[in-house]
């Protein structure tokens, strides 16, 4: 198994807080995956500089942890023709906000003002569109605890994919009855460009 550098624990230790592990996640270049698909344990997404949403949520979680709070994923979860998403809610001042690693203008970090889960995941209904506009978030899961998984994950050297597995199949609340889905407005025009805005570029 692999071990954090000091250099490494000084970084994480200096990311105190919610809003200071997001700029860094900021930070990191998108991971686009062009060799092979990827669920890098924190240690490597730290190394690597690069992570996609769920690499990006469960290094937030884990450096989280470090500071008191509960290491906490969260998969949105959409139509076929879209893409899921994970974030990392956590709870401060008895309140909830999100940590979300993108490539997009739009489903990014929220402030702790929510005062539960549901609120926070209705935070993100809007923004979740296909280039047509058509909104696409159907259900959202449970908040998975990474501390349930064996000691060590942190510094896991293959990918964590149990992580992914277990995330499909833990409960997941539907976000309305069908019905509602049947007569949404689409986004508009400039939400449809905004929502086209990338931080990093693939080629």
């Amino acid at each position: 198994m692999l071990s954090f550098t000091q250099k490494e624990i000084s970084l994480m230790k200096s990311l105190n807080t919610p809003a200071k592990v997001q700029d860094f996640l900021n930070s990191l270049k998108f991971n686009f995956e062009e060799k092979e698909e990827t669920l890098k344990s924190p240690i490597l997404t730290l190394r690597a500089l690069r992570a996609h949403c769920i690499e990006g949520a469960i290094l937030g979680a884990y450096i989280l942890s470090l500071h008191g709070f509960k290491p906490l994923i969260l998969h949105l979860q959409t139509i076929k023709e879209d893409f899921d998403h994970v974030i990392v809610p956590f709870k401060q001042y008895g309140f909830w906000g999100a940590l979300s690693k993108t490539n997009h203008a739009v489903l990014r970090y929220r402030e702790p003002i929510y005062k539960n889960i549901r609120e926070l995941i209705m935070s993100y209904f809007h923004e979740y569109f296909l280039s047509n506009g058509r909104k696409t978030l159907r259900k959202y899961s449970k908040p998975l605890n990474l501390n349930m998984f064996k000691k060590g994950w942190e510094k896991e050297e293959n990918n964590l994919w149990v992580i992914d597995k277990k995330l499909d199949k833990i409960k997941h609340y539907d976000i309305a009855p069908k019905i509602v889905f049947k007569n949404l407005r689409k986004a508009d025009k400039v939400e449809i460009k905004a929502g086209n805005i990338v931080e990093f570029k693939k080629y």
